[in-house]
Parts: structure tokens; sequence; C-alpha cells
């Protein structure tokens, strides 16, 4: 019999609807397990029921109503084997059991996933079923597939939740040091700047071009505190991650920055960017920032190609591809620090460790490769909506 032939068909889906209503509704994957094991002996009626969880790739048993099991242990082959494959593990008889005398009959080990993503790997075994057919295994992997999107959502707003804290403190002891350089350091260099202007006008010769290259070093300086300052507050104003329509925004960076640079042709299609994404009013800025460097950086027409790529189920990359001159490979790790920058780039360097502090702070990152057009290629990982 199939699980639509059963005579109880609707009930049992009015069921598993309900439990998939409330596995959404959890706040833990705690929660997400022991609903799950509810709904496994409730629903299906087998002796015991295993929720093994899947954490980077390594597997454990979270809970189980069989004695035998606690949590933290290995889970048995079956687990193991659904977990690599993909696919639901069927045992009947003697193949089924873990012990020889426990009496069991039939054993089922059901992938949770979302798309390619295994988060977890549900596993029962029956004494009074001989064997489980569609009318077990299909029901099993829609409760799967609810624990899975309920565990995907529990670890995304955690790690939302880290970014966040992460970023607080970043931003204290950004605050410590922008204090410190504007209130000690900065009143430093305005005596540097005085006197030596001072002097200047005093000197001549040698002496007077030591005095102005005094002058313009500390009015550098000065400049180069104020710029970090004006970071630090832009930092401070942005508003929390929210979902927001990715389109759209592309769309208008792209726009914004074609009537800006007549050099620079962008190669961008719109439909290919319909997502929902976490971040905050300063999302615009991280895209505009990559392609006006793209126009500002490298000489003559440049042409920016912008793709967006779904890398899962809770990420996607928007890919910011140039033709110009690209960038070494053994700077590659520390052009995203503040203040780092080439050695024929007139910028401040602090273009690129924004857009990785604001990438950051929404949970996501940015990382820069070789383009297939010929130059930079820049990745910025965004998370799902």
């Amino acid at each position: 019999m199939t699980f639509e032939d059963q005579t109880d068909f609707a009930s049992q889906v009015a069921d598993l609807n309900k439990y998939g209503q409330a596995l959404n509704r959890c706040e833990t994957v705690e929660e997400v397990v022991s609903l799950t094991l509810e709904a496994m002996s409730l629903l299906f009626g087998t002796a015991h029921s295993t929720f093994v969880e899947v954490s980077d790739g390594s597997l454990s048993v979270s809970h189980s109503t069989n004695p035998g099991l606690s949590p933290g242990d290995e889970p048995g082959e079956m687990a193991v084997e659904a977990f690599e494959t993909r696919e639901t593990v069927v045992r009947e008889g003697a193949a089924a059991r873990v012990d020889p005398d426990s009496g069991v009959t039939a054993a089922m080990a059901v992938p949770a996933q979302i798309v390619d993503e295994v988060t977890a790997v549900l596993v029962m075994r029956s004494t009074s079923h001989e064997e489980f057919g569609d009318a077990h295994v299909r029901p099993m992997g829609i409760l799967a597939s609810h624990a899975a999107t309920a565990i995907s959502n529990i670890r995304s707003r955690e790690r939302l939740q880290r970014a966040h804290q992460d970023l607080e403190n970043r931003k204290e002891m950004i605050e410590l040091y922008d204090r410190l350089l504007r209130h000690d350091l900065g009143n430093d260099l305005q005596v540097v700047s005085g006197f030596s202007d001072a002097l200047v006008s005093d000197l001549d010769g040698e002496a007077r071009e030591h005095a102005e290259r005094i002058h313009r070093a500390a009015e550098r300086s000065t400049d180069l505190i104020d710029r970090v300052g004006d970071l630090v507050s832009t930092l401070e104003a942005q508003d929390e991650p929210e979902p927001r329509d990715l389109g759209p925004l592309l769309t208008k960076v792209v726009e914004d920055n074609r009537a800006q640079f007549d050099d620079l042709s962008v190669e961008f299609d719109p439909e290919s960017s319909e997502y929902r994404t976490y971040g905050g009013e300063l999302l615009e800025s991280v895209f505009s920032n990559l392609l006006s460097n793209a126009a500002v950086h490298n000489d003559g027409p440049m042409t920016v190609r912008v793709s967006v790529d779904e890398t899962g189920p809770s990420d996607v990359v928007v890919n910011v591809e140039d033709d110009g001159s690209g960038i070494p490979a053994d700077v590659r790790d520390d052009v995203f620090e503040m203040g780092v920058k080439g050695a024929e780039s007139t910028g401040t360097g602090f273009g690129l460790g924004f857009v990785r502090a604001l990438t950051e702070s929404y949970d996501g990152g940015v990382s820069v490769g070789d383009s297939d057009l010929g130059g930079a290629a820049f990745l910025v990982r965004l998370r799902r909506a």
C-alpha cells in the first residue's frame, strides 16, 4: 500500500503539516529534536526513534528513545550511509538490528536536508513492522524536510546573532582607538602642524624644505584620523540587518554607476538576482564601492559583470568581476585590511576594509580572486532571508 492509498492519508498529511508548523516556531535545535521525536513516536508507533544531528559534517546522536543510546554517541552505519548518499536507507530482518537480540524487524534512516545540505538524520526501528514501505518512507521524508527547514532557520538566526555580537565587540575596540587617535594623537599633530607651518615662514633653503615636509606629513595624518573617525561614525549608525530584496538594490547601484562613469560598461541581468538577503541600509554602499573601485582604479574603458549565484539553502554570492588589471595573489589576503592599499593607489585604503566590515556585520563575507574577464573578481556572500 502506498502513502496515498492509506485510508487515513488525509489525516496523516494534516498531522504532518501541524508538526511542520510547530517545528517552524521552535526557537532552539533542542526543541526541534524533542518535537520531531514526538512526531516519530506518535505518527509511526515505532519502538525506537533517534535524532542524529549534523554539524560541520560531523554526526552525533542528539537524543533517542532507545535506552542504549545517549546524547553525543556516534550514530550507526545506517545514519552514516543516509548522510553520505543523501538517500533514505531501509533495512529488514537481521540487517535492521544493531543488537542481534533486540527483536527489531525493520529500520529506516532518512536524511533531513534542504537542497544538498543535510542538517540531521532521522532513524527509527520497529519491532512490529516486517518492512518499511512507501507508506512509511514518504511521510518520514516530509517530517524530515520540516525538521531540516526548522534547524536551518535556527542556525541562520544564531549565526546572525553571533555576527552582531562580534560586530559590537569590534565597534567597542574601534571606538576606543578612535577616541585615542582624535584626542591624544590629534592634539599632538595640531601642535606639529602649527609649529612646522610657522617654521616654513621663518626658514630658507634646505631647512625650509624639511619644515614643509613635516607640515605636509602632519596634515596627511590629521586627514587620515578624520577619515577613520568618519568610518567609525558610519558603522555606528548602520541599522540592524533585515530581509531586503537584492534585485532592486543591485539594479539601482548599477544604474547609478553607469550614469557616474562614462567609461564604465556594466553587464547585469536583474532577473538573476531575485533573492531576499539580510542587510542594512548600507548594503548598497558595499556594491557601489566595488563598482566605483573598478572604474577609478583602472585606466580606460572598463567592463564589469555583476551576477548572483545560489550556493546553498542559506547563502547567495554576488559576483562583481571586471576586465581590469586585477589584484596580485600575494596581496589578496591583506587587501581587505583597514588602511591597506596598493603601491600605486591614490585612495585611503579604507574602501575594501569598509566592504568587509559591513558584509561581516550582516553575517556574510567577501573575497577576491581572478575574473574570467581577465581582471579581479569580488565575491560577496550574503545570508538568504
